[in-house]
């Protein structure tokens, strides 16, 4: 899978989540500090959304201290829906009730170990054909700007 993974900041915890998604065999685009740039989070989140709107990357990820910061960025842009995650069960909810395309995570409370269980329920858990109307109810927000 393409994902699209941006922070305001590169530690050693996004190190860590870059490296994983490699191994785990998905194509990683890095958009601010993790590629070399010096944007701040309301950009970040911005061009990790668009990536993802616009057929980019079909996923993205995005990470500031408290995460909430790229979330709300990252829902500024029609067609996202990114979830703050801080654990395995929200990340699996947000992906089967919300069907939730970009992740947003804490660089403050997420460890290396942490992000592995969020990335292995986010990946391994979909939103169902019975969540769709709602699904649908939410876009047709981005289609009416609100």
């Amino acid at each position: 899978m393409r994902l699209a993974v941006g922070s305001d900041e590169r530690t050693h915890v996004t190190d860590a989540l870059v490296e994983e998604l490699r191994r785990r065999g998905h194509e990683v685009i890095l958009i601010g500090p993790l590629a070399g740039t010096e944007d701040a989070w309301p950009e970040v989140g911005r061009a990790v959304g668009a990536a993802v709107a616009s057929g980019a990357a079909e996923q993205g990820i995005v990470c500031c201290y408290t995460g909430t910061g790229v979330s709300i960025a990252a829902n500024k842009v029609p067609g996202v829906r990114a979830a703050l995650c801080h654990d395995a069960q929200t990340a699996a909810g947000a992906r089967k009730w919300n069907d939730a395309n970009v992740l947003a995570l804490s660089l403050r409370t997420t460890t290396s170990e942490l992000a592995k269980e969020i990335l292995d329920a986010w990946f391994s858990t979909a939103s169902p054909p019975e969540e769709q109307p709602v699904i649908d109810q939410v876009r047709a927000l981005d289609a009416r700007g609100g």
